[in-house]
């Protein structure tokens, strides 16, 4: 049996692991000195979210489960009128373990009130900048924080897959065609879309600067308001540095009656997929139709990690890996 507590393999762990307690220390700082207010909400919780491919774990006898995210639980704070927090939350995903995920893992979450996207880009910036080196190696690539690249989901389609995504919405032979793809068997529009980013996009961006990759389409919102200007798309990003996939990020949905139509759709496909069933939320329901205009950000603090320390496995950033 392995034994990550062995003073040898510790040993080999520990640079990594100092790296990230000062990581830690810099992001609540970052945050404090922001007028952020650093939270904690429950893990165990009745309703671990709604999006239809996480796969929480359950815990028994309780029937509760344990959060995917913070994020319905940090929302309900800020209809209360909690203003600007952030947390570092243990969070839980029943995912295959890999060199870039654990099942449980550390998430940085934080949301500011009135803020747009490029407010809350601009602040990604400018925390990236506080707690990384100006210029760092990692992978291979050598990355420089002092510019990011950013492209909206369509011109990233357009530019590495020659595909009009959004002229193809839910029409999954027509992106096929547009992207010069072969449609698989019984591959759905959003298979095709993940396949077509995972395959022919995310090998092209964020290897020399960080990138936002903006205005995801509306079938992937989330709970990402749509954006006012193209109902098409959402107010989403993620940021993609040195091949990791970092954060995802919304300017956030504060319309109810949109976000339990989502949530019953989503719960729908669920469900068709044969994936597990747990109570509806009211109370996060309740909470979106009271919650003041914000955007928000789950970063993966792990893969951080490994990009300050060069740690290519996420176990070797974690004090006792499974």
């Amino acid at each position: 049996m392995s034994q990550p507590w062995h003073p040898t393999r510790l040993a080999a762990r520990l640079p990594f692991l100092v790296r990230r307690s000062l990581l830690a220390t810099a992001t609540r700082a970052f945050f404090t000195s922001r007028g952020y207010t650093e939270v904690e909400t429950p893990s165990a919780v009745p309703t671990p979210g709604e999006e239809v491919h996480l796969h929480p774990y359950r815990l028994e006898p309780s029937g509760l489960y344990l959060h995917t995210s913070p994020e319905f639980a940090m929302k309900k704070l800020l209809a209360g009128g909690a203003g600007k927090i952030f947390q570092l939350a243990r969070v839980w995903r029943h995912e295959p373990v890999s060199q870039t995920h654990i099942p449980e893992f550390t998430m940085l979450e934080w949301y500011c009130p009135h803020a747009s996207m490029d407010d809350l880009i601009a602040e990604v910036k400018t925390y990236l900048a506080a707690v990384l080196p100006p210029v760092f190696s990692y992978a291979g690539l050598t990355i420089t924080l002092a510019h990011a690249n950013r492209f909206t989901v369509d011109e990233a389609f357009s530019r590495f897959t020659g595909a009009d995504v959004l002229g193809t919405a839910d029409d999954a032979a027509a992106l096929a065609a547009s992207a010069g793809a072969t449609l698989r068997a019984d591959e759905s529009w959003e298979d095709l879309f993940f396949r077509l980013l995972l395959e022919r996009i995310e090998p092209h961006i964020g290897r020399e600067n960080p990138s936002f990759l903006t205005h995801w389409p509306a079938a992937q919102a989330a709970l990402a308001r749509r954006d006012p200007a193209d109902p098409r798309v959402a107010e989403r990003f993620e940021l993609y540095i040195a091949g990791l996939e970092l954060a995802n990020a919304f300017v956030e949905l504060t319309d109810a009656a949109e976000q339990r139509a989502r949530f019953v759709q989503d719960r729908a496909r669920r469900a068709a997929l044969g994936g597990p069933s747990w109570p509806l939320d009211e109370d996060f329901l309740e909470a979106v139709g009271n919650m003041p205009p914000c955007a928000g950000i789950a970063l993966g603090f792990d893969r951080l990690v490994m990009l300050a320390t060069g740690a290519t496995r996420i176990a070797d950033v974690t004090w006792l890996p499974g």
